[in-house]
Formats: C-alpha cells, sequence, structure tokens
C-alpha cells in the first residue's frame, strides 16, 4: 500500500493528530508493524456463530493491522453465513485479507474463537465471547461460561470489541488493553455485558423493508449486520440505498465492503451489487438526503442513517419516516472510538440536535485538524 494509491489510510491520522509520528509516512511505518493471529477450534469453524465472528474479524482487523491477519486451525468447513460466498471458508477468508497459515506468529497477538487453546508467549491474547444479545472479549487466561444462544450480531459484535482492544494495545494508548474484559450488551447497552440478562427477548422478527441513508463507513456496516441476520428469504427484504458519492480507495481503510483495489462505482451500485450476490432486493436513491426529501406511501417506512452531515441528520424527521434509528461516530484523538445512538421520533427532535444552535453538531472541524492539513498540502484531501 502506499500513500500515492491510498491516499493517507485513515488510521494514520490518529498517529499524526496526536504527535505520535511526524508524518504520513512515520504514521503507516507505525500500522504496518500491527498484526494480529486468529486462532479457531474446529466446532466453531462449523457454526453460524463462530463464522460470523470470524469473518467480521479479518474484514475489520486487516484495514487498520497493516501488517497482516493470520488464521490457523481451518480445515474443509463450508461457508454456512452470508458474509461470504459459497465454499470453503479458508476461501472466504482469504477473500476478506486474511492469510491462512498453518505455523503461526509468536509474537503477534492471538484472538480465539471457540475453544481453540492460547499459545504460550508473551504476547496477550483475547477471546472472543459472546451470549443472548452481548458480544465482546476477555482475556484469555480467563474463562467464562456461555449462558445460552446468541443473536447473529452477538458474536460480530465480539469481533468488532476485539479489533479495538487490540489497536489499543499495539498503539499502546491504553494502559488497560489485553487486561480487561470489553464489550457490549446491544439490548441494554449501560449494562454489564457480561452478566446474564433475562430480560432478552429471543429474536422474533426481523426488518423486511429498511432505507439505508449514506453507504459510508457506517451504512456499509448496516449492510453487512443485515447479510448476518437469519432471513430464511432474503428475496423478500427491500432495501433502499441512498448516497451520491462514489467510491474510491481511501474507503478501504474504514469500509467493510470497500477494496484495496476499488473500481470508482457509485457506493449506491456497488453496495446494492454485494447485496443483491446474498438475494436481497434493492433500491437506489442516488441523490442527497436533504430537507426537501421525501419517502412515498409504497417506500420504506425505517430508516437507519449513518450519514455524517449535520444538516442532513437535521432534516431525518421531515422525510415521512415512520422510525429512524442514526448512529454516528466520535471525532479527534480523544473521541474517535466513541459512538453515539438516537432513534426519532424521541425525547428531542432532530432539528434541536443538528438544527441552527444544536449542541451535537458542536464537533471539531475536520479542516483544523493537522492530518487534514497535512493531505491537503499533498493535494490528497478529495
Amino acid at each position: 500500500m502506499t500513500i500515492d494509491q491510498n491516499r493517507l489510510h485513515r488510521t494514520a491520522k490518529y498517529f499524526m493528530d496526536s504527535g505520535r509520528a511526524a508524518s504520513a509516512e512515520d504514521a503507516l511505518t507505525m500500522l504496518k508493524r500491527f498484526g494480529l493471529t486468529i486462532l479457531i477450534d474446529t466446532a466453531a469453524a462449523r457454526s453460524l456463530e463462530g463464522q460470523i465472528a470470524l469473518l467480521t474479524l479479518v474484514n475489520t482487523a486487516r484495514r487498520t493491522l497493516l501488517g497482516g491477519v493470520e488464521i490457523a486451525g481451518l480445515g474443509d468447513e463450508i461457508v454456512a453465513t452470508r458474509l461470504g460466498t459459497p465454499g470453503l471458508l479458508r476461501d472466504a477468508v482469504t477473500a476478506l485479507g486474511g492469510r491462512c497459515v498453518d505455523l503461526t506468529r509468536p509474537d503477534w497477538p492471538h484472538a480465539l474463537i471457540g475453544a481453540a487453546a492460547a499459545p504460550l508467549g508473551p504476547a496477550p491474547a483475547w477471546r472472543l465471547h459472546w451470549a443472548g444479545w452481548r458480544g465482546g472479549v476477555i482475556p484469555a487466561p480467563l474463562t467464562f461460561d456461555p449462558t445460552g444462544a446468541a443473536i447473529a450480531l452477538a458474536p460480530a459484535m465480539a469481533a468488532a470489541a476485539c479489533v479495538g482492544e487490540v489497536f489499543a494495545w499495539h498503539a499502546g494508548d491504553h494502559p488497560m488493553a489485553s487486561h480487561r474484559a470489553s464489550g457490549l450488551s446491544l439490548w441494554h447497552p449501560g449494562r454489564d455485558w457480561l452478566e446474564h440478562d433475562p430480560s432478552e427477548p429471543p429474536l422474533s422478527y426481523l426488518p423486511t423493508r429498511l432505507w439505508l441513508i449514506g453507504l459510508g463507513n457506517l451504512g456499509q456496516a448496516f449492510a453487512w449486520a443485515l447479510a448476518a441476520l437469519p432471513y430464511s428469504d432474503p428475496a423478500a427484504v427491500e432495501l433502499m440505498l441512498q448516497d451520491f458519492d462514489r467510491m474510491a480507495p481511501s474507503n478501504d481503510s474504514t469500509s467493510l465492503l470497500a477494496r484495496p483495489v476499488q473500481p470508482p462505482m457509485l457506493k449506491t451500485r456497488w453496495v446494492s451489487a454485494w447485496l443483491e450476490a446474498r438475494g436481497f432486493d434493492t433500491r437506489l436513491a442516488e441523490r442527497r438526503f436533504t430537507s426537501e426529501t421525501r419517502r412515498i406511501a409504497s417506500e420504506p417506512g425505517a430508516a437507519l442513517c449513518g450519514v455524517d452531515n449535520a444538516l442532513a441528520r437535521a432534516a431525518l424527521e421531515q422525510a415521512g419516516f415512520d422510525l429512524v434509528v442514526e448512529a454516528g461516530l466520535g471525532a479527534g484523538t480523544q473521541s474517535f472510538r466513541n459512538f453515539a445512538l438516537h432513534c426519532f421520533p424521541g425525547p428531542k427532535a432532530a432539528a434541536a440536535i443538528w438544527g441552527a444552535g444544536g449542541t451535537a453538531s458542536a464537533s471539531p472541524d475536520v479542516e483544523d485538524m493537522p492530518a487534514y492539513r497535512v493531505l491537503k498540502a499533498k493535494g490528497m484531501d478529495r
């Protein structure tokens, strides 16, 4: 990967803005030392939950850990999830950027899936854990018994938590990385994710008509999560995909459906092709979401929003949706790991949050950040 080909890797900006790297080249050199070894046992590799965890972990980790992601323990398992294309699981892992190996690197941190044994050596290891609506990682020396079956998003959550902990360990920016449990309850985000929650319901219903607003990093994550869900007939699921932008090589560092060599297709068509290959029915809206956007009665009434635009967010309740779930990511060196979630209708109107005087729109201006100034000076800010 070169800066000329892929612009500046998004994660490299963190090291530049925090002052730990003097240049884009220095930041990328640091990232190329980051790697991960994944160990998975046969039972987990053959299970739906284990495959969701593995493919999500490979897909997310290889975009930040530029040293590579290697996987040991795979045999002739067949893909059982729509996250991969039909065939061998090891081929699906390779297609996502992982390397299947027999001998692993002892100096890299390890992620353990299923009953895979923790390796000997000084490098840390985390075990992915999921149960019910909860997922995360625990340090490998600890053991924790599962408390029952899990929804499909719980192992994906465990994979995401694992990548966050591995990055924090490599970056050396959190003293508890590799010494703590890290995860989230998707049913009660404020509760301890390791505690059994009897209020978690069985998964009885799945959305069949959704409008996805924005197809960047969050929008593509929505698509990935939808493909993980246990739809019996994805052809009966109607997805309206809205975006006006094109895919670019720089998307590879942040967007789950992007590739290192990325055709400059409209995002709507790129994401549509990925979803339709998995059987979903898609419709395209290739325009910006604005205060003038209106849905008609025959279009999906529930929306997932992942745009990084305060004006678009402020207009979410004007389009005529029955329900909007909006997600946003933090910015800057202190809050880039944070996220926020809003549902509308809700206790506070979208216009009040992001409109004139709204507090949620008061985030650092990207053009004031040091990494952006470096990009602009090199003509790589687009």
